[in-house]
This record gives C-alpha cells, structure tokens and sequence, in this order.
C-alpha cells in the first residue's frame, strides 16, 4: 500500500492488499477484486474485435507481474467537477511513485474506482472529468482515459466497430504517455503541443506523416524532429 506524503488521504492499493484489512478493501473488495479480474481476463487478452495482434492494453500483463499495478478508490457520488477534484492530486503523485528495480516506468498504471457511482450517472461523471483534466495530465507526460460500463462510445484505433473502453465499475485510469499515442491526442492543439515537446523527434514511423500533417495545420512544426519532418 502506497500513501501520498503530499496528501495522507490518498492512498494506492497493491495487489496483495486486497488479501488484508484496509479499511478501502473491507468496504470495496468485491469492485476491487472484480477490476483485477477485468484486467487480467480482458486487458491482458486478444480480442477479436481489436483489430490487431495482441492484448487489449500492451503494458497491463506486465504491470501485473512486476508489481505497478495500483487501485485507488474514490467513495460517494461526485459529480463532475467533485471527479475532477478526485482525480487532480493523481497527477503529481504519479511520476513521484517508484518502479521496482529493473521495470520501466511506463508500465506503471493507476486505475482509480468510483464504486459508489450508479451506473446511470457513469458516463456523465467520467466524461466530464476525463475531458477536464485531460490537457493538463498530457502536459505531464501522462495520459488519462475513461472506463465504464456502457461501454463509453470512443471507437478503437484498429477497428473503429470497436468500443474498448468498458469496464465493470467505473474508473479512470492514468498511465505514461508513449509514443505510439498521437492518435489520441491529434484533435487538441495545445496537447499535440505537448506530444511533440516529448516525442516530435522521434515519432512511430507509421505515424510520422500524420504528425507532420497535423502539426502543419496547427502551426507546431517547429516541434517536429528532422527525421520526421522528412518522413525518414
């Protein structure tokens, strides 16, 4: 288990926790047990919908394994702005978190439940706070993506049939951002922006053309690299 020294109320449960008696896990067990389930059964697994080779997630198996896969949970009911004030104090503590020896950080993971949340509510409430605090965790080298049931209407990279993002609880889920996630980020200029500070000189080369292409058209090709300027 994982306190934030910056705020004690924060706490991150590992798997192993949810054999013990935190408080969280006596009242939250059975969503929490269930979201573990979810991962391991459909995150870490092909899916004949995705379009591609491969699990669902690339990094959870992993993250599994090696011991940085963490579980929040945030009690109540929030409504969107009360999720986005849950979720703020995430940014921060995540790149202060430490990886066990020999594991790279991005395959470090934070899945933060609202069990509470009906799922009626879900899609509002998620939305909202996905949307809110998006720009300023990709500022952060980070991504933040939403999970409920539903599933939320986002269509998959591969097959755009596919809905990926449903989850049994509603959650919201923050990892590292990597290279290959332009396509999720192509629609917002100021996050864009932010890609390109980190990965401009060295983008995927499947995505390269669609980089300078998107880049062109918000006026950022300064932060283009030379090798993908000139589509190498």
């Amino acid at each position: 288990m994982l306190i934030d020294s910056a705020d004690p109320s924060r706490v991150l449960l590992e798997i192993a926790d949810l054999d013990g008696d935190h408080e969280l896990v006596l009242r939250y067990g059975a969503s929490l047990r269930r979201i573990v389930t979810w991962a391991r059964e459909y995150l870490c697994r092909p899916h004949e919908a995705l379009g591609r080779k491969g699990p669902v997630c690339p990094y959870a198996q992993t993250a599994l394994d090696r011991g940085t896969f963490y579980l929040g949970v945030h009690p109540g009911r929030p409504d969107g702005p009360g999720a986005v004030t849950a979720l703020a104090g995430y940014r921060d503590w995540f790149p202060r978190l430490v990886s066990p020896p020999g594991v790279s950080p991005q395959y470090r993971t934070i899945l933060v439940l609202f069990p509470d949340l009906p799922e009626a509510e879900a899609a509002a409430v998620i939305d909202h706070a996905q949307a809110a605090l998006k720009s300023r965790y990709v500022a952060g080298g980070l991504m933040i993506g939403e999970f409920y049931p539903g599933p939320p209407p986002k269509a998959g990279l591969w097959n755009p049939d596919f809905r990926p993002l449903g989850s049994p609880v509603p959650l919201l889920a923050i990892r590292h951002m990597v290279p290959t996630d332009f396509p999720f980020l192509r629609d917002d200029p100021e996050q864009v922006a932010s890609y390109l500070a980190r990965f401009g000189d060295r983008p995927p080369a499947a995505l390269r053309a669609e980089v300078r292409a998107v880049a062109a058209r918000y006026g950022l090709l300064a932060g283009v690299g030379a090798t993908a300027a000139e589509g190498a």
